[in-house]
C-alpha cells in the first residue's frame, strides 16, 4: 500500500502503541485517591507535559478533549451568543459550530487561502466608536487541512488583540509539520489532535492561555480542573503523549522540511508535466524565508476528471491511498468549501485530489502515483461530459 493520506490520519507510531499497551495495565480511575488512581494520573500528567513542551506551553494550559472537533466546539461554546470572526477555510467543526452558536462573520481569503487582514481600517482606527461591531473572538487556522496554506498567525493575532478580541487557531494539521510556539504566536486558544502526529484516534487537546476566558463544553464532573467532565482516557492520553515526545525528540518539522517537501514538490512538477489539464491548488513557493504551505500537502485539480473517481481508481488499481479533501466532509457531494473560497470554481473543487505525505514517504511512492495517475485521469477525461470548450477530444493526448 502506498499511503499518501497522512492529513486524514497518520499511522500509529510504535512508541505510541507501546505506551498505550503499558497504560492498559493501569486499572485505577485517575480521579481516585488510591495508589492505582495516582499511577494512572501520573501517566496523564506526563503526557500533558510532553504536549505542552511540543508547543511551548505550560502543562496547566493543556486541556484534554476527544479530538480536534471537540476542541473547536469548546472554543465556540465559550463565545456562544457573541460576535466572532472566522476564516472561510476553517474546518467544518469550527465553521458549523460558530454559525450555530455565535453571530459569525466570515473572513475572506485570497486565491492561495491566505487571510490578509481581520478588520477594516475604520474599525482599527476607531475601536471605541465602533466597538459594537468588533468580534469577541477571531479564529483562523494555522495551516489549512486541504491545500496546506500557512497563515501569518502572529500578525493576525496581534491585529485581533489590538482591537480587543481574543484569538484562536486550529493547529491540527500544522502540529509536527512545522515548529509551533504558542508564546511566539501569542494566541489565546489552540486546537490540537493526536492522530495527526501518529498518536491514537479519539484524543486531542486545547491550549488555553493562562487567564483566557473559558467555559466548559462538557459539564458534570471535576476532571481537568473542572474544565471538562468525563473519566480520563488514560490509554489514549498516554499514546498522545508518546507521539508528542517522539515528534519533539526526532525534530519531525525538520524532517518534513528537508526530506518530505522535496518529494511533494517533485510530485507536483511531474503531475504538471505529464498530466494535461492539471493544476496545483497548494501554494508551493516561499514568501522570503517563510513557507506558504505545509511541506507535506499537495492539492491538485484535473480538469474534467472527478476527484473522487481518481481517488477510487488509484486505490483499486494501484493500492494508492489519497483523499479529495477533508475526511470529515467526505461523501457529502458538495464541492470543497476551501477550493470554492480560493478559486470560486465548482469544477476545480470537484476535480481536486489531495496527496499528503508522512515521514515514511519515499520517491518510490511518487513513482507509483505517476505509474497510474496519468492514465486514470486520461480515461476519466475521455468519458467526461464536462469537456465542452475546455478539453479538445481531438488532441493527440486522447488519440493515443
Amino acid at each position: 500500500m502506498i499511503y499518501l493520506d497522512y492529513s486524514a490520519t497518520s499511522p500509529l507510531l510504535p512508541c505510541a502503541k507501546k505506551a498505550m499497551i503499558t497504560a492498559m495495565d493501569l486499572v485505577g480511575n485517575p480521579s481516585a485517591l488510591h495508589t492505582p488512581g495516582h499511577l494512572a494520573m501520573n501517566k496523564i500528567e506526563e503526557a500533558r507535559e510532553e504536549i505542552a513542551k511540543l508547543i511551548g506551553a505550560k502543562p496547566e494550559e493543556i486541556l484534554f478533549t476527544s479530538g480536534g472537533s471537540e476542541s473547536n466546539n469548546t472554543v465556540t461554546n465559550i463565545f456562544a451568543g457573541e460576535k466572532v470572526a472566522v476564516s472561510a477555510i476553517e474546518h467544518p467543526s469550527l465553521l458549523e459550530s460558530a454559525r450555530l452558536r455565535c453571530e459569525t462573520t466570515i473572513l475572506p481569503v485570497d486565491d492561495t487561502g491566505m487571510v490578509h487582514t481581520i478588520f477594516s481600517s475604520d474599525l482599527r482606527n476607531n475601536n471605541n466608536r465602533q466597538s459594537e461591531t468588533r468580534p469577541s473572538l477571531v479564529s483562523i487556522m494555522l495551516a489549512n487541512n486541504e491545500i496546506g496554506t500557512i497563515n501569518d498567525i502572529k500578525k493576525l493575532a496581534a491585529e485581533a488583540h489590538a482591537a480587543g478580541a481574543l484569538f484562536h487557531t486550529d493547529a491540527t494539521q500544522a502540529l509536527g509539520k512545522i515548529a509551533i510556539d504558542v508564546k511566539e504566536l501569542d494566541v489565546d486558544y489552540m486546537t490540537l489532535s493526536s492522530h495527526k502526529i501518529g498518536g491514537p484516534v479519539g484524543i486531542g487537546a486545547l491550549y488555553i492561555k493562562q487567564g483566557a476566558k473559558f467555559k466548559p463544553f462538557i459539564v458534570g464532573g471535576h476532571q481537568e480542573r473542572s474544565r471538562r467532565a468525563g473519566t480520563y482516557q488514560t490509554v489514549n492520553i498516554a499514546g498522545f503523549g508518546a507521539a508528542a515526545r517522539y515528534t519533539r525528540k526526532q525534530n519531525l518539522p525538520n524532517i518534513y522540511l528537508k526530506k518530505i517537501m522535496p518529494l511533494r514538490n517533485q510530485l507536483a512538477a511531474e503531475i504538471l508535466k505529464k498530466v494535461p489539464y492539471s493544476s496545483v491548488n497548494t501554494p508551493l513557493k516561499k514568501n522570503g524565508a517563510s513557507l506558504l504551505a505545509l511541506p507535506n500537502i499537495l492539492n491538485c485539480s484535473f480538469e474534467a476528471a472527478e476527484g473522487e473517481s481518481i481517488q477510487l481508481y488509484l486505490d483499486a488499481e494501484g493500492d494508492i491511498i489519497t483523499s479529495t479533501g477533508s475526511a470529515c466532509a467526505s461523501g457529502d457531494g458538495k464541492p470543497s468549501h476551501v477550493i470554492m473560497a480560493t478559486k470560486n470554481d465548482a469544477e476545480v473543487a470537484h476535480s481536486s485530489v489531495r496527496f499528503s505525505f508522512g515521514p515514511e514517504s519515499s520517491k518510490e511512492d511518487i513513482d507509483a502515483v505517476m505509474n497510474y495517475l496519468p492514465n486514470i485521469v486520461k480515461r476519466l477525461q475521455g468519458i467526461s461530459t464536462l469537456t465542452a470548450g475546455k478539453i479538445r477530444k481531438e488532441d493527440s493526448y486522447y488519440g493515443k
